[in-house]
Formats: structure tokens, C-alpha cells, sequence
């Protein structure tokens, strides 16, 4: 990255925290190992579900937790003072389902009393943390925009620092009329939230820290139940990680270079409606997870590699991988659309009352389901567009129509949305299904290696 200084802002450009060169806690193996990666064929996508109990108080019961509730309590006003509140009364607050058994008050005591990225406020930090423990329909992917006090370094650092006109007119045009294509992570990142509340704010306390960086631990059989299958993953991702004996990796959790700078800014400059710092770091942690660590936050790209030509947001075969990562759970991609080689709508793999089952049987095992759904692009041909959300529940409608109920990171409510099924059925390309739901009566793999098959055969032919 270019290094920008720019004396009162100094503070959001420079980046790396204290130094840039940053290190994990952990030795990295980041070379590929040839051997492992052509002696395995394309792995099956799988991951191991996670059944551990997590028991729930509502009381503080040592003196060290009375005393970081205290500090807690004291460091912010009535408002935020309430969300804490509500956050131990729900039973959130002592949670500790995290990879470190810290608890999600050891993680908020952390961010407020431990040292943060030096453009980060810590309080500030604590306000978003507490914000989303309260609603996490908080959580979006909605762009922030470049202040106009930061646009000539931003603009220099998309452009290399060039000094051609037409390149910083298009560079400016992009800053002021982008939009994330990061809905994918975003959904992972709600998950993540209201599903394991005190390992996503153990992480979000080593994204925030002056390494701007954290960990995973992962178990191989969560990704693929043949270990040389998942290093195989590990490696064609190009995930930092090292292995724990043979059952066993650490993963390295990191966002890209710009990220900090988007944040940064937003710790100051805020709109409503915005991405936080938090939504900034974590889904920037997780496009570089599923990007093969290519994504700019600056511009929101990422390289295309050999599973896609797109430069954008992750495909469903990248957006499993994320989330089998950070959750460590049975997750499988099921495709249910067929899509034909002009990218339209061909047809259903599944009947419509299948998918539903499909669905609701996930809902009822306490799963809530990330899902991509389409509809024709009239200004593109009718090709598909998509887009991710997740399925929280169900209602029943007054004809009886089964209510969907999603978070949508890409709306400007911060609250639930409602699609019937009659509209969200036939819509839904793929969904994050555990095994052995997304095992009946489909070889789910298929639809990766056919896209592989078909990506080389459309190389070979250019």
C-alpha cells in the first residue's frame, strides 16, 4: 500500500497500528504444498457440526466480573448503560462459547480497558459492541462515503498516486457512487453475532487491537471429512494457518491493508445507516478468507480466480468456505436453481415443497439459514442477479402462507424483513445447510467441480 501523511489525519493512513509489519500468534505456513494438492481430487464441501452446550447466566457471580461490569458500566452513558443491561439480563453478557473460553464481558473489558488500533476509540468501540447485542439487525453492508477531507489520499491510494486526470476523475466517480458487494460476509457476520456472541466478540477484540488481526481454531473434519482434503482447501484459499496435530488448525484472521482505513474514518465521521468499524473489519476479515486474501476494501474488489471471473462479491462456494471457517460448523451449500450458459433460470433441482422442507427442518434444529436468491436482471439480458440474506424464522400468514423472516444487511432498515414463500422459494439459488439435511437425496459437490469444469473449458476456449 502507498503510505499517506497527512498530519492531522495522519492517524487514519498510516496503517498497521504502531508498526506495520504485523505479526499472528501463531508461526504461519503460508506455502503451498504441492504434493498434498496434486495427490487429492476436488474435495467435497463439508463441515462438522457443533453441538456444545452453552450454558446461560444472568448474574455476576465472582468479584472480577463484578468489577469489569462496573468499569464497563461507568465508562458509558444512560443509553449505553441500558444495552448493557439488557445484555446481562439476556444472558448474553456471560456467554463464553468462544475458541478461549473468554467470556463476552472479558472481550467488551478488553476493548475498553486494553490498548485498540491507534485510530480506533475504545469507547466508541464499546458503543457498536453494545449496539449489536441489542439489535443485531444493526449489522449492514451498506458503503460509507470518503469525507471530502479524505478523498485526495484515498483517490492516491487507488490510483497509485498517479497524477493523470482521467484516472483520479474515475477513481472519484467510483468512490462516490460505490456500493459493497460484501452481503455474503455480512450474513456470516450476523450469524456469527446472534449465534456465538462471545468468540465474534473475541474476535472483533483482535481486529480492533494494534495487530488488527485474530484467530480461528478449526477442526479439518469442518471442512471436508478427508484431512488432505481440507489442507487442500486451506492451501487453494491461501489461508495462513498451521496445523494442531492431525484433527486440528489455527487459522489466521486478518482483514485487508485498507480495511483499518475505512474504519478508522468511520470511528469519526459515522453517518447513519453506515457500516460500523466492526462491519468494516469483519467482513473485510472474511472477503479475505474467501478471495484467496485478494480483497481491497478501498475498492471493494477482489481478484477473479479459478472458480470465478467476477471481481466482486464471493460466489456460494466461497461464502461456505467463510462460514465453515468462522463457525466451525455442518455447513453444505445446496444449489437448488439450475442456471443455464446464458445465466438464466432453467429450472429447480428440488420441488418447491422439498426446499421448504429443507428450510424449515434447518430452522428447527435452532439453524439460522444463510441463502442466495435471484430474480432477471431486465437491464442485463434477464441473466440472474442475486443477492445474500439470512433466515431467522417463520410466521404464518393470514391465508396461511408460511412467512419467511431474513435479516437483510443491504436494506436502510436495521430491523427484520418478511418474504413469503411464494415469492422466496422459487428465488433461492443456493442455502448453508447442515449435512445431514443438505445430504438427502443430493450430491452436493456437483455443482462446484461443474462449475470448475466449466470455467477451464470457457479458458481454454478464449
Amino acid at each position: 500500500m502507498v503510505s499517506v501523511n497527512l498530519k492531522a489525519n495522519e492517524k487514519v493512513y498510516v496503517t498497521g497500528g504502531a508498526k506495520e509489519t504485523q505479526t499472528a500468534p501463531f508461526p504461519l505456513k503460508n506455502s503451498t504444498n504441492n504434493n498434498i494438492k496434486s495427490n487429492v481430487s476436488l474435495p467435497s464441501f463439508r463441515a462438522a457440526g457443533n453441538t456444545s452446550a452453552v450454558t446461560v447466566r444472568t448474574q455476576l457471580n465472582t468479584d472480577e466480573e463484578k468489577k469489569k461490569y462496573k468499569e464497563l458500566s461507568e465508562a458509558v452513558n444512560g443509553k449505553y448503560r441500558k444495552k448493557l443491561e439488557f445484555a446481562l439480563k439476556s444472558g448474553i453478557l456471560l456467554k463464553n462459547d468462544s475458541d478461549d473460553k473468554s467470556s463476552v464481558l472479558d472481550n467488551l473489558h478488553k476493548i475498553l480497558k486494553e490498548e485498540r488500533d491507534h485510530g480506533l476509540n475504545n469507547v466508541a468501540l464499546l458503543h457498536e459492541c453494545l449496539d449489536i447485542i441489542q439489535n443485531p439487525y444493526v449489522i449492514t453492508q451498506t458503503c460509507e462515503d470518503i469525507p471530502s477531507e479524505y478523498k485526495t489520499p484515498v483517490i492516491g491510494i487507488m490510483t497509485d498516486l498517479s497524477e493523470n486526470t482521467e484516472e483520479i476523475r474515475a477513481a472519484n466517480n467510483y468512490l462516490n457512487n460505490m456500493h459493497t458487494g460484501t452481503c455474503p460476509t455480512a450474513s456470516v457476520e450476523f450469524d456469527m453475532a446472534t449465534k456465538h456472541p462471545a468468540e465474534f466478540f473475541r474476535i472483533v477484540e483482535g481486529l480492533t487491537s494494534p495487530k488488527n488481526e485474530s484467530y480461528k481454531i478449526v477442526d479439518l473434519s469442518a471442512l471436508s471429512d478427508n484431512t488432505f482434503d481440507a489442507i487442500w482447501l486451506l492451501e487453494n484459499f491461501k489461508t495462513p494457518h498451521q496445523k494442531i496435530g492431525l484433527e486440528k488448525a489455527v487459522v489466521q484472521l486478518k482483514p485487508d491493508k485498507n480495511a483499518i482505513i475505512r474504519a478508522r474514518i468511520q470511528n469519526n465521521h459515522r453517518d447513519k445507516g453506515e457500516r460500523s468499524m466492526i462491519d468494516v473489519l469483519m467482513q473485510s476479515t472474511m472477503m479475505q478468507l474467501g478471495s484467496q486474501q485478494t480483497y481491497d476494501s478501498i475498492t471493494d474488489k477482489r481478484a477473479p480466480n479459478a472458480w470465478t471471473e467476477d471481481d466482486g462479491g464471493l460466489i456460494e462456494f466461497e461464502k461456505t468456505y467463510v462460514e465453515s471457517i468462522m463457525e466451525n460448523k455442518n455447513t453444505t451449500s445446496v444449489v437448488y436453481q439450475e442456471v443455464d450458459a446464458n445465466g438464466r433460470l432453467a429450472g429447480h433441482t428440488k420441488d418447491l415443497k422439498d426446499i421448504k422442507k429443507d428450510l424449515m427442518d434447518t430452522l428447527a434444529l435452532g439453524h439460522n439459514i444463510i441463502i442466495g436468491y435471484t430474480w432477471p436482471d431486465k437491464d442485463n439480458g434477464n441473466k440472474l442477479a442475486g443477492h445474500e440474506i439470512t433466515i431467522v424464522g417463520t410466521k404464518t400468514g393470514k391465508n396461511g402462507e408460511t412467512i419467511f423472516i431474513c435479516q437483510d444487511s443491504d436494506d436502510e432498515y436495521d430491523t427484520p424483513i418478511e418474504m413469503p414463500e411464494s415469492f422466496l422459494l422459487p428465488a433461492i439459488h443456493h442455502a448453508g445447510l447442515p449435512d445431514e439435511i443438505a445430504s438427502r437425496g443430493q450430491k452436493n459437490e456437483e455443482s462446484w467441480k461443474y462449475g470448475m469444469q466449466e470455467f477451464q473449458k470457457q479458458k481454454d476456449s478464449d
